[in-house]
């Protein structure tokens, strides 16, 4: 059998003898999808060298960032809010103190992100939540008041995203398809439909629990409790329920991809 010997042109391209083939790494239907022009949700996630961060062309951080800041944006989040805390406790419930140390580190925030020239859409909307938490707090004279517009947001995306699985259009299905640059696709195949909605309900889980907890010590104004536990029930608890959804989608792509266009034209879409 003839082997193929590759110019000094494509030699640059080749990879090497001691870097395992593309194709033992990655399942069959992310082939497929290259050849269609679409991103697997296993290269979106899983990273690639480079990418746009268009939809479709997408790295693992390029999504992050688009989707929630990054993990590092996650954590720059949750920063003002445990300094609001940690002020708060130290100085003897001085609310004041605590509410000017949560702007302040939410300013330096924006500022280190501005210097490094990274995006400041995460960063400045929760520069934009903070100092809301903190007119609130202030004007009210309540330091649980500036975990209320948290609780209130959390309440918000719970009930969009659980009526969006009520209706059969779970929303986490629509934002990893216009990730990996399939908007629609996924809905042409059950099991990933099945997917998506139970991956969407994991989210509903996470701020309804949040409201669960936070909520009744919210109402009975203690502010040290209710500061930990947001952190708790914040970026790790988030983070888990990622990495939970990403395998149950990840293992429903896997098991039915999505087929081409030309098979699919007679399959009905709920």
């Amino acid at each position: 059998m003839s082997t193929f010997e590759p110019g000094p042109e494509s030699a640059a391209t080749q990879p090497s003898a001691s870097e395992p083939h593309t194709s033992e790494l990655v399942p069959s239907d992310i082939s497929a999808s290259q050849s269609s022009g679409h991103r697997s949700l296993e290269e979106v996630l899983e990273g690639t060298p480079a990418g746009t961060g268009a939809p479709g062309d997408a790295t693992t951080e390029q999504l992050m960032s688009s989707a929630i800041g990054g993990w590092r944006g996650l954590i720059d989040s949750s920063l003002p809010g445990a300094v609001f805390v940690l002020a708060y406790l130290v100085t003897g419930s001085k609310l004041s103190v605590a509410i000017w140390a949560a702007v302040i580190a939410g300013a330096v925030i924006a500022v280190l992100r501005l210097v490094r020239r990274e995006s400041l859409q995460q960063v400045l909307s929760g520069f934009i939540g903070i100092a809301f938490a903190a007119w609130l707090a202030t004007r009210t004279g309540k330091a649980e008041n500036f975990y209320l517009p948290g609780l209130l947001t959390n309440a918000a995306y719970a009930l969009g995203l659980a009526i969006s699985c009520l209706v059969g259009h779970p929303l986490l299905g629509y934002g990893v398809g216009a990730a990996t640059g399939d908007l629609t696709g996924w809905r042409t195949v059950p099991e990933q439909r099945r997917a998506y909605a139970l991956a969407t309900w994991m989210f509903v889980a996470l701020f309804l629990g949040r409201i669960v907890i936070e909520g009744p010590l919210y109402l009975a104004g203690n502010v040290a409790a209710l500061g930990i536990f947001k952190l708790i029930l914040g970026w790790p608890a988030f983070a888990l329920t990622a990495f939970l959804a990403y395998r149950v989608i990840h293992k429903a792509r896997q098991e039915a991809p999505v087929q081409s266009s030309t098979a699919t034209d007679d399959v009905p879409v709920d």
